[in-house]
């Protein structure tokens, strides 16, 4: 099973909130990511929410191709 550190990924304000409420969060809810940055990826990909960012085609194609080369 597969675990993560919310307290390493997320804003503090989201770390104690449930998966579905994370997921449906703004992607500002991630550690590191701003407002701004979020207004961004909503313009150039469509992207509002974390579930939003991880279902992105363009994410997928990068996180297969370094899975890829770190295979090699």
């Amino acid at each position: 099973m597969a675990s993560i550190d919310l307290d390493k990924v997320l804003d503090k304000a989201w770390a104690e909130k449930s998966l579905p409420e994370i997921l449906a969060a703004p992607v500002a809810a991630l550690k590191g990511v701003s407002d701004r940055d979020g207004e961004l990826l909503e313009e150039a990909f469509g992207v509002k929410t974390v579930a939003d960012l991880a279902d992105l085609k363009f994410a997928r194609w990068a996180q297969a191709l370094a899975a890829l080369a770190a295979a090699k």
